[in-house]
């Protein structure tokens, strides 16, 4: 069926993101890069453009540490044995990764650096935001942060089994959200429900323990209510 083949199809992409996160430590940096850098902005208050701006830098520089490890990859496939141009299609590579780091720093600098020096002089104030923009930003950290998680345990494949569970996080950090933006006690326990109910399903589908999904759930739910906390108005 169509959406099995999707889902298997993203299941061997995630699979590729987690390996080179296990393998290279590089692309872990750039995750809690990333992670610092989209806190940090909503913590300013950036503008909507500026913050999508920021958002995207992020993600190609992300995907340049990728298509890099991929690179690498496949020369020591084609060229196990020491090689001039093996190497050197190595090094255009990683330069291509540090001119977009590079890029991403100044880009960074430029949007950043008047809201730094705004609050040197006006004093710090952390910007609030909508429920929405919030609850966008929340899925975005819980992703980062299964990532993370899931390549330091190292175990199972990324939509089935591994810890944590990703699919319990994301429905959680969704629970949260709903629960925030609603205001309403029975959206909200709908919500819960169909959140327990995707959470049960990965332990009965045998992707997960029941310790994978629980730690996932408290993953989701957490690092949205933190940040609903300081970030919701």
């Amino acid at each position: 069926m169509p959406l099995r083949r999707w889902v298997e199809s993203a299941n061997y992409a995630i699979e590729g993101v987690l390996h080179a996160a296990k393998t290279e430590r590089h692309l872990r940096y750039h995750f809690y890069a990333a992670s610092a850098v989209l806190i940090v902005s909503f913590l300013l208050g950036v503008s909507r453009t500026e913050f999508l701006l920021i958002s995207t830098v992020a993600v190609v520089v992300i995907c340049a540490e990728l298509l890099n490890t991929a690179i690498e990859h496949v020369v020591d496939l084609l060229s196990p044995e020491k090689n001039e141009l093996a190497r050197l299609a190595k090094d255009i590579a990683a330069g291509a990764v540090l001119v977009t780091a590079f890029g991403s720093l100044v880009i960074g600098y430029i949007i950043l650096a008047p809201y730094i020096m705004k609050t040197f002089q006006a004093g710090f104030r952390i910007a609030k935001h909508t429920g929405e923009d919030t609850a966008i930003v929340s899925l975005v950290i819980v992703c980062i942060l299964v990532v993370i998680t899931k390549s330091h345990f190292g175990r199972g494949k990324p939509l089935r089994g591994g810890l944590p569970s990703g699919h319990a996080a994301l429905a959680f950090s969704i629970w949260v959200s709903t629960t925030y933006i609603s205001h309403n006690y029975i959206v909200s326990l709908l919500t819960f429900v169909a959140a327990l109910v995707i959470a049960q399903s990965r332990v009965a589908v045998r992707a997960h323990t029941p310790w994978e999904v629980i730690l996932g759930g408290l993953l989701g739910a957490l690092t949205t209510f933190l940040l609903f906390l300081i970030f919701y108005h």
